[in-house]
């Protein structure tokens, strides 16, 4: 038996559902008043993948349970994504705005981490942001050649539906082996 939450309408309203897309990829996490729309016009099913809560909202001509999982009844969710071009902005969204290096926060500065000079490129895999210092410590010298070590691999952005998958699967792998998935 599914887990029934009743509780106050501001409370119920707070929560959150998963949305599905056509193709059962998780796409995101959206809020309990959207999920109602969603589900009200029929562009949203209820999925049910594990047992899960569900909320009853009540209207006056209307009873309808909100699962935590909906999945979409139209495709083309997931749209057309590109890389984003390698800039500062992308790049400090990516490192989340700290040193590579030390895991500062002070002075960033981007760095190449095999230089330009020695055939090093401007590319997602190349660049990293570090702070002042350990830029300057580091010089035109790779990582290794400098004493310095990487706290993540730099790589390319990923579409964020691919990356809400991800996500949701590794939160809810435990879930998954319980029920032998």
């Amino acid at each position: 038996m599914r887990n029934l939450v009743v509780t106050s309408a501001t409370h119920v309203l707070s929560q959150s559902v998963v949305v599905f897309s056509k193709n059962y990829l998780p796409v995101s996490q959206i809020d309990l008043k959207r999920a109602i729309a969603l589900l009200v016009t029929g562009k949203a099913e209820p999925l049910d993948l594990v047992k899960g809560q569900e909320w009853m909202v009540r209207s006056p001509n209307l009873v309808l349970m909100v699962p935590e999982h909906i999945r979409l009844t139209f495709a083309g969710t997931e749209g057309i994504w590109k890389t984003p071009p390698v800039n500062r902005k992308e790049l400090l969204r990516r490192d989340k705005q700290m040193c590579q290096y030390c895991g500062s926060k002070k002075n960033l500065t981007i760095d190449h981490v095999i230089p330009r000079s020695k055939g090093g490129q401007h590319s997602w895999d190349n660049v990293v942001i570090a702070c002042q210092s350990c830029n300057s410590r580091k010089g035109d010298r790779t990582p290794e050649q400098s004493g310095l070590k990487l706290r993540t691999q730099p790589k390319a952005p990923i579409h964020p539906a691919v990356a809400f998958a991800e996500q949701f699967w590794r939160e809810h792998q435990r879930d998954l082996d319980a029920y032998g998935g």
